[in-house]
């Protein structure tokens, strides 16, 4: 019965589609978006009553998001006096905090066990996807701004999604995480510089800002994580705890120096910063893990829950704000924007897997770098293109750029996940 009504869905998706392009010939925009949002949504339900494709549905729904903004962007962009943009970095600080929170330690100890794989995902998604990006940024005639949102996706760490996508093609997910978590630990440096360098002919950019941008957006919300991590856990030793204790101490004593020198801060100022970030990112993760752990048994399970619809909702969220903020600008460009993001994703996967078949890596770790090449934060680039005054022109490629690469990703995640990987490395499966 359940299979027949999603079967009845799509269906009604595909009329609700194919009544949409009739309605926009006809010219009754109104009516297309309507038709067109329906259709989405029910193609997005639809597709849950099949196994192959239910993958896809989180995908459409971010399309269905997209296409709202773009036909009502007026309900997208402010509510009442409050600027709906405002809310990007915070949903950004908390999708990463969920980030760590699933994350420890022992993610890092592939540098020890697969240095080589690590070494060549890290610096070939940091040499790779920078230098498609400024290549495209240069050939296309994009306006100055647009171009620097197009370098941006190429420099900022690789995305949530590739771990999942490595999971799902049987790739070597250790890898994954690990190539995944240094280069975003790298990204305070590399990123500003990367962006200076390529991007700064196109924008100006504010080495010091950046870096304090990306440090409090992704590295002390992640820390944030770690320690609600740790607290969580009973089976960490005291001497464990007690150098994460010192190393995230240390993290949050370097981002406050950060903030001194990006802010000009006197002694007073730096010192309120320092006991405000420890109290946000080091004493309430604490508390609030030691509280859960005390009162909910399952709190590990209600937490991963909860943080992951979180997780879902902020990223489309953020899609659909920046889509409705840029809508204008999105309608000169949108068609070309489109297909040089396709362009720079899949060009990424394909060098990624290229270089390293070439260095003689297995086929699962090929995979794996296929992805952490390709596939980015874009939810990060987004929120340093708000911090720059920019998220209706800089930010317009990473909200391509992010839907996009779901989607090749899911495609080849399944197709991979066809195809055998040899015996060599099955015995890790």
């Amino acid at each position: 019965m359940k299979r027949k009504l999603f079967k009845y869905l799509l269906i009604l998706s595909v009329i609700l589609l194919i009544g949409s392009g009739i309605s926009y010939l006809s010219k009754s925009i109104s009516l297309t978006g309507i038709l067109l949002i329906m259709g989405f949504v029910a193609l997005a339900l639809g597709v849950r009553g099949f196994e192959k494709f239910k993958g896809f549905s989180y995908t459409l729904w971010i399309f269905t998001a997209v296409i709202a903004s773009m036909f009502y962007p007026q309900y997208f962009t402010t509510i009442g006096n409050f600027q709906l943009k405002k809310l990007i970095v915070p949903l950004l600080q908390v999708i990463m905090f969920g980030m760590g929170s699933q994350m420890s330690f022992a993610d890092f100890t592939g540098i020890i066990k697969m240095p080589k794989g690590v070494l060549v995902g890290v610096v070939s998604h940091y040499i790779i996807m920078p230098l498609v990006g400024f290549t495209i940024a240069h050939i296309f005639s994009f306006p100055p701004e647009i171009a620097a949102g197009i370098i941006l996706i190429g420099c900022v760490p690789s995305g949530l999604a590739s771990n999942v996508m490595s999971f799902l093609s049987r790739a070597n997910l250790a890898l994954a995480v690990t190539v995944g978590a240094i280069s975003t630990l790298l990204s305070p440096f590399i990123t500003p510089i990367l962006m200076k360098w390529l991007g700064g002919q196109f924008i100006e950019v504010n080495f010091w800002n950046m870096m304090l941008d990306i440090l409090n957006m992704i590295i002390l919300p992640i820390v944030a994580g770690f320690m609600f991590n740790l607290f969580s856990k009973k089976n960490v030793n005291n001497k464990s705890k007690i150098i994460q204790l010192v190393s995230y101490l240390i993290i949050i004593l370097l981002t406050t120096l950060v903030f001194a020198k990006s802010k000009n801060a006197n002694l007073s100022q730096f010192v309120v910063q320092f006991i405000k970030s420890i109290c946000w990112f080091y004493l309430l993760p604490m508390v609030g893990a030691i509280l859960l752990s005390r009162f909910l048994k399952s709190e590990k399970n209600y937490m991963e829950k909860i943080l992951s619809l979180i997780s879902m909702v902020g990223i489309a969220l953020i899609v659909t704000i920046i889509t409705a903020s840029g809508r204008d600008s999105l309608l000169q460009v949108g068609g070309l924007l489109i297909i040089t993001s396709l362009l720079h994703n899949l060009t990424g996967y394909t060098l990624g897997y290229s270089l390293s078949w070439l260095l003689g890596l297995p086929e699962r770790d090929r995979r794996t770098i296929a992805f952490e090449v390709g596939m980015q934060n874009g939810g990060l680039a987004s929120g340093l293109a708000l911090q720059m005054g920019k998220v209706a022109t800089v930010g317009l490629a990473p909200a391509i750029f992010g839907p996009l690469m779901n989607i090749t990703g899911s495609v080849l995640a399944n197709w991979w996940r066809g195809k055998p990987v040899g015996e060599k490395n099955n015995k890790n499966l």
